[in-house]
């Protein structure tokens, strides 16, 4: 099971550049918090921000189970920001990237 064995974790420049750290850490928060243990997690995983009346929800959901879990944040949403982003767990190594970046 992906992101288990965590050996690092990363952000790719993209999404260091196009979002807060706060929100980076939001990805890792839901990943140590609401899905370790509970739900078997695939080395590839999808995150969606969301607009929820002006605050941060970050919508969870992994290629081929349709399971999603919706976190809500009580931080500002910006309308800038990328929409889509992943974590990848290469063998321990994690790593946040935005839509249509690569590895």
């Amino acid at each position: 099971m992906a992101f288990t064995e965590t050996k690092g974790r990363y952000a790719s420049y993209g999404t260091v550049s196009s979002i807060p750290g706060e929100i980076i850490d939001s990805f890792w928060f839901i990943i140590d918090n609401q899905l370790k243990g509970v739900i078997a997690l695939e080395p590839l995983i999808n995150f969606e921000l969301l607009n929820q009346n002006g605050l941060l929800s970050v919508k969870f959901s992994q290629p081929k189970n349709p399971l999603t879990i919706t976190v809500d944040f009580q931080y500002p949403f910006n309308p800038s920001w990328p929409r889509y982003f992943h974590a990848v767990d290469n063998n321990g190594k994690e790593t946040i990237i935005s839509s249509g970046e690569r590895q």
